[in-house]
């Protein structure tokens, strides 16, 4: 079972009959699209809702990262996934990138990073980042031989006497603070990326996170 929580749209909207600005959130993203249903929220309730920003201003932030033609989007999470689920994060980098986007995510020999890699690659290697936790002489054979052909590899020979554990700590944090927009799949016991999670809604990225579980 696939669970997904996202942020999809966001409008502001000033309603003057009432004297109060409040916030459309629709369902679809899509503009061509027949248009679903709407809720309106008021402002002042914002505050009571866990998943909500904090000022309308970080709102309009989030809105115009969401409008940007290109972005940087981060794509990470478990290793442990279906091979349909692999195929799935494959098409998605191919298609991303296809749109002009940035694809930023870490090595692995299987699992999210790897189908994120493999996707990018196939549409256009120069619209990939791949920041690794150390430096490519301490990933498995597997992994480097992943890498050969990617022009873009940020090493971190400074993280060679870290636990793998805490050196993948620092690049989640390495790899958010470098996106617009991040994509996780994690499950609901997975640790490391729950933090992460955390780390990017505290910087106010547009999330959208895929339970596997």
């Amino acid at each position: 079972m696939l669970l997904l929580k996202s942020i999809q749209k966001i409008r502001i909207k000033d309603n003057t009959q009432e004297g109060e600005q409040m916030i459309e959130i629709m369902d679809s993203i899509d503009e061509n699209e027949q248009q679903q249903p709407s809720i309106m929220v008021p402002v002042g309730d914002l505050d009571s809702a866990d998943s909500a920003p904090d000022t309308v201003d970080e709102l309009a932030m989030e809105l115009a990262t969401i409008k940007q033609p290109a972005k940087r989007i981060a794509i990470i999470g478990s290793r442990n996934l279906a091979i349909t689920h692999q195929q799935m994060i494959e098409t998605l980098a191919t298609a991303l990138v296809q749109q002009g986007n940035t694809i930023i995510t870490s090595g692995g020999s299987c699992g999210t990073n790897a189908a994120a890699i493999r996707g990018a690659m196939k549409s256009n290697p120069d619209k990939l980042k791949v920041i690794l936790p150390q430096t490519i002489g301490q990933q498995p054979s597997d992994v480097q031989d992943q890498l050969i052909g990617v022009p873009n590899i940020v090493e971190h020979s400074d993280r060679a006497m870290m636990t793998l554990a805490d050196a993948s700590r620092v690049c989640n944090r390495e790899i958010i603070d470098d996106c617009n927009q991040m994509i996780c799949f994690l499950s609901h016991t997975s640790k490391t990326l729950h933090r992460a999670v955390e780390y990017a809604e505290e910087n106010h990225k547009v999330i959208t996170v895929f339970y596997l579980d």
